[in-house]
């Protein structure tokens, strides 16, 4: 439990919001209905996290990550939510408490309307002052609870955003960028608290969308170098060449501009005039426009144990009944889900034919299948930490093999019967740790096991350990093991995640 949110802890939010964003791009680009359905909110959300994190990486504090942001912020809900940071790196003294913290979001809340051109209820900004207002109302100095209190006003604000606006409303959709400020400050819950809240499933779409926008037909996005009364009239310019404008100031003479316009040509002569624009894009919403299915990319997990399965299914991903389902099983578990493409994680060095002979049979029906050959449920959950389904699919296919080759997988369980192995000879009743297969500890009692299982892994490097508690896992022992971690691993990241596995008590991953 976190006290103040220094520069340590600044990192590691940003780092969690950045695989909070990733893991649900696709569901918040789905939700993306306003001001434009150009299905690419959680894709330009993900980037702006990214250019944070590349700034604030090694060394850098909430200044370096909200500057970060700005000069890299895609898209109106990536420059609102740069906005947001700056307002809160500006406002908040270094290392806040819980009362400082309440106050800097309040002001980064103000400080993101004043930027927007046309506010607008029911978008990430109504999110964000109510996250501030549960925040200040919180009346706490205890960081982890002030920002227990945000992260709960955040989500009740946006289950009202379709009370708001009409076209969510049409859409049976909550507010994408609103969506996305809630991973961001789950991730902040979890940092301070080591607890993840508990996910509260947006609602989908009920309806199709159109493609492009009724009244501007681009998006236009430029940094610019010029000074303060330039922008001012640039500001104005622009309003009346468009809609949905946000400037913000990134410090420096250097200012982050966004605006929806038929007129690309007058909107860039604009900046020309204010200044120097540089990193000019320009995007054509009808571009963005989704492809008929059954183009989409799924994810498909073989897994064992309700809590676990729930698990995947939060990441997005479809699964399958283990331990051991049939090919026709899993190629049907493919098939329905009604994708052009699918990555298929088994789980278990067994079951690694069996995918491949339901990948084959997956493709003879027209599915591009990808395998990743992951040998645990916490490899699984480290690939599908990585996916971008806006990157192409070999290039994501590349990246999620890589992240679950990254992660070291350990289980722990309790022996049934005498065998001799490499770590000695094992005897009924006996707690064996298996890392990567191999049986590496026996010991006699189940927790003293597992710490010294969990120091063994972390004696060669690692910066977050998920740990996965079966189904007949002693009470606490998540927390048990999470506090050895703190005391013995203080820079270590601790997960703790209810499987509900059979004959493993523990299932373990280092990354």
């Amino acid at each position: 439990m976190l006290d103040v949110l220094d520069a340590v802890a600044v990192r590691r939010w940003c780092a969690a919001a950045l695989d909070g964003l990733r893991r649900h791009q696709q569901e918040i680009d789905d939700l993306n209905v306003y001001p434009v359905p150009d299905s690419d909110t959680g894709t330009n959300l993900v980037l702006t996290l990214a250019a944070a994190h590349e700034a604030v990486a090694e060394h850098g504090d909430l200044r370096v990550m909200a500057r970060g942001a700005l000069l890299g912020a895609k898209g109106n809900s990536g420059t609102i939510v740069a906005q947001l940071l700056k307002g809160l790196a500006d406002a908040l003294p270094d290392a806040p408490r819980g009362r400082a913290f309440a106050a800097g979001l309040t002001e980064a809340a103000r400080s993101a309307w004043r930027v927007v051109d046309k506010p607008v209820d029911g978008t990430v900004l109504s999110v964000a002052d109510a996250a501030a207002r549960a925040a200040q109302r919180s009346g706490s100095d205890e960081l982890a609870e002030v920002v227990r209190a945000a992260a709960s006003g955040a989500a009740e604000a946006l289950a009202r955003t379709p009370d708001q606006l009409a076209v969510l409303a049409e859409a049976g959709v909550v507010d994408a960028g609103g969506r996305g400020l809630c991973v961001l400050l789950n991730a902040l819950v979890e940092v301070v608290t080591g607890v993840a809240p508990p996910p509260a499933p947006p609602r989908r779409l009920a309806a199709p969308r159109e493609s492009g926008s009724g009244a501007y037909a681009y998006e236009v996005q430029y940094l610019l170098h010029a000074p303060a009364p330039a922008v001012d009239d640039l500001r104005r310019t622009l309003s009346e060449l468009g809609d949905s404008l946000v400037i913000v100031d990134a410090g420096d003479d250097t200012w982050n501009v966004h605006v929806h316009v038929n007129d690309i040509g007058g909107a860039i002569e604009a900046a020309i005039v204010a200044g120097r624009p540089y990193r000019i894009g320009v995007t054509r919403f009808a571009d963005q426009a989704p492809a008929p299915a059954p183009v989409g990319r799924v994810a498909v997990v073989i897994v064992s144990g309700t809590p676990l399965t729930e698990v995947f299914r939060r990441e997005g991903a479809v699964t399958v009944p283990g331990p051991s389902p049939s090919v026709g099983e899993i190629r049907d578990a493919i098939r329905d889900a009604g994708a052009g493409e699918a990555v298929l994680l088994p789980n278990a060095v067994a079951l690694h034919p069996v995918a491949a002979a339901a990948a084959e049979e997956a493709r003879a029906a027209g599915v591009r299948v990808g395998v990743v050959p992951t040998r645990s449920p916490v490899q699984a959950l480290a690939a599908l930490a990585v996916r971008e389904p806006a990157r192409r699919f070999e290039d994501d296919l590349t990246a999620m093999a890589e992240a679950a080759g990254a992660c070291r997988y350990a289980e722990v369980t309790v022996a049934a019967t005498e065998a001799v192995t490499v770590a000695g000879v094992v005897r009924p009743g006996d707690v064996v740790a298996l890392v990567e297969g191999e049986v590496n500890l026996i010991g006699s009692d189940l927790v003293d096991t597992c710490r010294a299982l969990l120091d063994r892994l972390l004696a060669t490097g690692g910066e977050l350990v998920t740990l996965v508690t079966g189904a007949d896992t002693p009470d606490r022992l998540g927390d048990r093991l999470r506090e050895h971690v703190a005391g013995r691993w203080p820079f270590v990241e601790v997960q703790v995640l209810h499987g509900g596995q059979p004959r493993y008590p523990l299932v373990v991953g280092v990354e």
